[in-house]
C-alpha cells in the first residue's frame, strides 16, 4: 500500500491500525518477498468475524432487504412488496421497519450501519428522497433521519444506479479500476460513475439521472415530461411497446433474455428489435464516453440478463459510434445478480463513509 500511495509505512500503519483494532479489517497470511527483496507484504482484507452491515433497496413497489458481511457476503435476504398506492409512505415504512428488524435479528451484535439504496431521486445531504417517478408517496420522505431515528445506527442513502457502482468498486467488476460507469438498465435507466478513483456525486447527489438526458430532441414524450429522454427508446417499455407492434409473442412479458432466446431460435422479428435494442443503449454510452471518459461500462438489470449475446451486440454498437483514439478501448462488461448486486451497493455505501471517517 505504500508502494502504491507514495506514502510512508507509518502513515499506512495509523490509517490501517484502527481499523483493524475496530475489528474491520483483518491481516491474512504473508506474500513472498519478489526477487529484489523487501519485506514481505501483508495482505488486508475485511474481517469476516466483524460487524455486519444492513441493507435495503427501495422499489416503487417492492423492498429488498438483506444483512451483509463487510466482505460482501449476503447473510440474509428478503423481498417484501408494497402497494404504492395504498398507505402512502407509511406502508413504504411499516414494511422497512420489519424486514430490517428481521435482518438485525440475525446478526450477533449490532450492524455497522444501514444502507439504503432508492430507485429515484435522492438528497444525499440530508438523507431525503426528492422524487420516485412511480410511488409519489415516496416523494418527499426524509427516510435517513426516520430510519436512524428508529434503529439508532447510521444510515446512508443514495440514488440506486449510484449504489451499485460504489458496490462494484468495492465487490465487483469495478474493483481495481480508476475509472468507470455502471449503468442500471430496465423500466428506467440510471448511473454511477467512478471517475480517477472517485465517486462523482453533485450537490446534493444530484447526478446519475442518465435516463433523462436527451438523444432525440423530436423523439417521443418520456413520463418525466420531457421530449427525447434516453429512456424514451431504450427501456423495458420502450422494448415492449415495439414488440406488440411487431407481432412477437409474449410481448407484455417480454425480457432482453426472452428476445436473445428468440433472436437465437430464428425470428426474425425479435432479430431485428434485438439489435434496435442494443443499439439505443449504446447511444447513451457512447455519450457518456465522449463526454466523461470512462472506457470501462458495466451492465446491471434487464440489459445484463441477457447474457453476453447482449453484452457483446451493445460493445458492437458503442465502438461503432464513438471515434477510435490512441490508448482508449470501450469495454462493455456485465454483472447478472439481480437483487444481490443491489443489496450489496447499498451495503457498499456504509463500508465506504466507515473508511472515509477513519482515513
Amino acid at each position: 500500500m505504500a508502494r502504491h500511495l507514495g506514502a510512508n509505512r507509518a502513515t499506512i500503519t495509523a490509517i490501517v491500525q484502527p481499523l483493524i483494532e475496530e475489528g474491520i479489517l483483518v491481516e491474512n497470511s504473508p506474500i513472498p518477498s519478489t526477487r529484489v527483496g523487501g519485506r514481505p507484504a501483508r495482505p488486508i482484507w475485511f474481517s469476516p468475524d466483524g460487524p455486519s452491515i444492513a441493507a435495503m433497496v427501495v422499489e416503487h413497489n417492492a423492498v429488498h432487504t438483506a444483512l451483509m458481511s463487510l466482505g460482501g457476503n449476503v447473510l440474509f435476504f428478503r423481498d417484501d412488496a408494497v402497494d404504492p398506492a395504498a398507505g402512502g409512505s407509511a406502508a413504504f415504512l411499516d414494511v422497512m421497519q420489519v424486514a430490517l428488524s428481521d435482518a438485525m435479528s440475525r446478526a450477533g451484535r449490532a450492524p455497522l450501519g444501514i444502507g439504503v439504496a432508492v430507485s429515484g431521486m435522492v438528497d444525499t445531504d440530508s438523507g431525503t428522497i426528492v422524487k420516485v417517478n412511480l410511488a409519489e408517496a415516496l416523494d418527499g420522505l426524509a427516510l435517513g433521519p426516520e430510519l436512524e431515528t428508529r434503529f439508532r445506527l447510521p444510515v446512508q442513502i443514495d440514488h440506486h444506479p449510484r449504489s451499485i457502482s460504489v458496490g462494484d468498486r468495492m465487490f465487483g467488476l469495478g474493483r481495481g479500476l480508476e475509472s468507470f460507469a455502471s449503468i442500471y438498465t430496465g423500466e428506467v435507466l440510471g448511473g454511477g460513475y467512478y471517475l480517477g478513483g472517485r465517486l462523482h456525486r453533485g450537490v446534493g447527489g444530484a447526478g446519475g439521472e442518465i435516463g433523462h438526458t436527451f438523444v432525440d430532441a423530436n423523439g417521443s414524450v418520456c413520463r418525466c415530461g420531457r421530449v427525447g429522454c434516453w429512456e424514451t427508446i431504450a427501456t423495458v417499455p420502450w422494448m415492449r411497446e415495439q414488440a406488440k407492434a411487431l407481432g412477437i409473442k409474449n410481448a407484455d412479458s417480454l425480457a432482453a433474455v426472452d428476445l436473445v432466446r428468440l433472436s437465437e431460435q430464428g425470428d426474425e422479428a425479435a432479430k431485428t428489435l434485438l439489435h434496435r435494442y442494443a443499439k439505443n443503449l449504446a447511444i447513451g454510452i457512447a455519450n457518456l464516453q465522449q463526454t466523461i471518459a470512462p472506457d470501462t461500462f458495466i451492465l446491471h438489470g434487464d440489459a445484463a440478463a441477457g447474457g453476453e449475446t447482449m453484452r457483446a451486440l451493445i460493445e458492437d454498437h458503442a465502438r461503432a459510434l464513438v471515434p477510435p483514439r490512441p490508448g482508449s478501448t470501450l469495454k462493455v462488461l456485465s454483472s447478472n445478480d439481480g437483487h444481490l448486486t443491489s443489496v450489496s451497493g447499498a451495503a457498499a455505501l456504509v463500508l465506504s463513509h466507515q473508511l472515509a471517517v477513519n482515513i
